[in-house]
This record gives structure tokens, sequence and C-alpha cells, in this order.
């Protein structure tokens, strides 16, 4: 309510100094971007509650699969370890040699 009530005073000035076509463009055109930019907040503002909850099962999926990549590492390492002990544990020799 702030700048409408600062934008009449401002128009009327800027009819009293009749300026030049270059700077009313200028003005026309950021007064446009400045609606376009509000309008779009309002969009993104309306509609982020419905976006919000797919974001959330995209992200949860995505750690999930993070999670079994890293299980799936941590179980072919211990099976590569296992492999180069020779497939036996020390604790099962019968006998020391």
């Amino acid at each position: 309510m702030e700048t409408i009530q600062e934008l009449v005073p401002f128009t009327k000035e800027m009819i009293a100094q009749k300026p030049n076509g270059k700077m009313v463009k200028l003005y026309v055109l950021g007064s446009v971007l400045a609606f376009f930019g509000i309008m779009i907040g309002l969009v993104e503002t309306v509609c982020s509650p419905f976006c919000t909850s797919r974001w959330l099962q995209e992200d949860k999926a995505a750690v999930a699969e993070v999670q079994t990549a890293r299980l799936r590492e941590t179980l072919l390492e211990k099976r590569k370890e296992q492999e180069t002990l020779g497939g036996r544990s020390l604790s099962h020799r019968p006998h020391a040699s």
C-alpha cells in the first residue's frame, strides 16, 4: 500500500518535469518487469505446497539409492577381504604349522 501511495506523487512529478521518451520507456519497462516478478512470486507461493511433497518423495528415493549403493560397496569390500585371506578363517586351523 505504501508503494502505491508513493507512486502517485512520483507520477505527478514526472509529468510536471516532462521527461524525454527514453526515460518514460525505461520506467515503463522497470514497472512491467517488477509486475511480472510479483506475479511469479505469487504463483510460486500458491503452488509450493503441492510441489514440495513431490520433491520430498524424490529426495527420499535418492537417499535410499545412495544408501543401497554404499551397502553394496561395503559388502563387496568384505567379500574381497575374505578372498585375500584364502577363504579360510585363521581360527579354524586345527594345528599350528
